[in-house]
This record gives C-alpha cells, structure tokens and sequence, in this order.
C-alpha cells in the first residue's frame, strides 16, 4: 500500500507495557465449560502450537462439582494454564424483568442474597485450588477485594471483569482498577485510539474479543490484532465465535459442542497468531509457559 502511494497510517502511540514474562499479547479461551471441554482446548493447543495462557468459563462455580472443578485445577496445574471461573448466580438467570429485556444488567447480583451466593462460589472455587474468578458485578468485585485485604481469599487471587460490566472509557478502566480488578475486559467495539485510552489510565492487562459473539456483536478483528496490540498491551485476545450458540449454563445435555466450539476457538488463534507472525514478526510470541501473574490454579 506504502508503494502505491496509500500508505496505512499508524493509529496510535505503542504502548511499552508488558506482561511479567515479555509478551505483550496472550490468548484467552473463553467458553471453557467444564473439564471435558478443557481436555480438548489443551490437545488442539499443543496439535496446533498455540501458545494458549488462560481459560475462561461463563456457565458460574455452581454449576460445576467439585469433582469438576478440582480436575479444571489439576489440568491448569500440570499445564501452567490459569483456569478462570465466571461467578454466579446473575440477573439474567433470576426472576426479575430487566435483565430479560437488556444485557446490561444480565451479570448483576439483585440484593445481597445474590452477593452472598457470589461469595460463597469464590470461597469454594479457591478451596479447590481455582485462583481466577470472572467477576459480573460492581459490588461484588468491591467486596472480594475486602476479602483478598483481610485475608479471606487468596491474596494473589485473580479477579478478572466480565464483559458484561461496560467497561467503554478511561475514567471506568481506572474505578475497576481501585475496587479490585487485576485484569479487565474492555466494550467489544472499541476502536484502537479508544484501546489507547484506557491503556494510558490503567496498568491492568486489558482482555479483548477478537473474534466476538453474536451476542456481544458479532465482530471478526483478525486483521486488527497487531495494532490492537501495540496499543494495548499487555493485552489478551479473547477468541469467541461468531455464528455460534449460546451454551450458558452448559451441560452433559449438550453433547459435544462445548468441547467442538472449544477446538474451533483453539483453530481460531492459530489464525490470527500466523497474521501476528506475518504482519509484525518482531512482536514477542508468547511461550505459553507459567508465568508470575498468571492465576494458575494451586493444588
């Protein structure tokens, strides 16, 4: 494009920030249901050579044993993967009308009750060695950075925000951070000054949908990820699926689609890792390895 006069312009100053081990990118697996689907998202890694960091689950703690989730934390372990867990219960899943009616509120906790049962999946989740939880409410996270301070949870306990909590701005990205966010999802369709943005207000690891739900818009930004990265990292790339279907809460009833949307997610960043490699080669590759920031699970 440069040669024919058309040059693309850069749009945004590269951030210097990087994760603990060098990388300034990582990829997430999100929709990592259970320890089935997990089996099957760690042998598409290594058959494709995905250099895949974290796993990432929306159906919530409650809906898993504890059977299941001590087998999620054994295979994190062994493999140096931190195993994300989404708490629950949520408004949309509860007997209000709002969250029917607007994702907006859909990972809301409607009164204390609803906080209390959030609390209660984190404290079981990190008795079984889970030491990452995907946090959907304001409140909530504010309560279990009270519990990290005092001691109630483990105070490397990673809290990561959904995206289901609107995260489109600066200012919102810096209010995370001070109630107790350590890594955040940012709004599915900002553009890479407005990633640029909240970089510069926050030192967090931003988490970003390449390949976004329908639900969530339905984006497909391979061809973005590099300047996505050089203005946002340290930056995961999350891959979702477009024209997937909604499995949460999952279940034995769905048969093997959780564990083949799994695999299709894995073959997914191996598409955009080969652009990575292709557009910018000087960008470091993630090794995939354990890495001190990472909330891999302890057993």
């Amino acid at each position: 494009m440069a040669r024919l006069g058309h040059p693309v312009a850069q749009a945004a100053v590269p951030s210097v920030s990087r994760f603990a081990d060098g990388p300034p990118y990582r990829f997430e697996i999100p929709s990592v249901e259970g320890p089935e689907v997990l089996e099957a998202v760690v042998a598409e890694a290594d058959r494709l050579n995905v250099p895949v960091a974290r796993t990432s689950q929306g159906s919530g703690v409650m809906m898993l044993t504890d059977a299941e989730i001590t087998q999620m934390a054994r295979i994190g372990a062994e493999r140096g993967i931190e195993v994300n867990l989404f708490l629950g219960p949520r408004a949309a899943w509860d007997t209000g009308g709002q969250a029917k009616l607007t994702q907006a509120v859909a990972a809301a906790a409607r009164g204390n009750t609803m906080v209390a049962a959030c609390v209660a999946d984190a404290l079981r989740a990190c008795s079984l060695g889970i030491r990452s939880l995907l946090v959907g409410d304001l409140g909530v996270l504010d309560v279990l950075r009270r519990l990290k301070e005092d001691g109630t949870l483990p105070a490397g306990l990673v809290l990561k925000t959904s995206v289901l909590m609107p995260l489109t701005n600066a200012p919102t990205a810096a209010v995370y951070e001070r109630l107790g966010a350590t890594t955040v999802n940012v709004g599915t369709d900002l553009t890479v000054p407005h990633l640029a943005e909240v970089r510069a207000a926050t030192r967090l690891p931003i988490d970003l949908y390449l390949e976004v739900p329908d639900d969530q818009g339905g984006f497909v930004r391979f061809y973005e990820a590099v300047e996505i990265i050089r203005a946002a990292a340290p930056v995961y790339l999350k891959m979702g699926l477009r024209n997937a279907p909604n499995i949460y809460p999952s279940g034995g009833h769905l048969g093997v689609i959780p564990k083949d949307l799994g695999r299709e997610r894995v073959r997914r960043a191996a598409l955009v890792q080969r652009l990575i490699e292709q557009l910018d080669p000087e960008l470091k590759r993630p090794d995939g390895g354990p890495a001190a920031d990472l909330g891999v699970p302890v057993i």
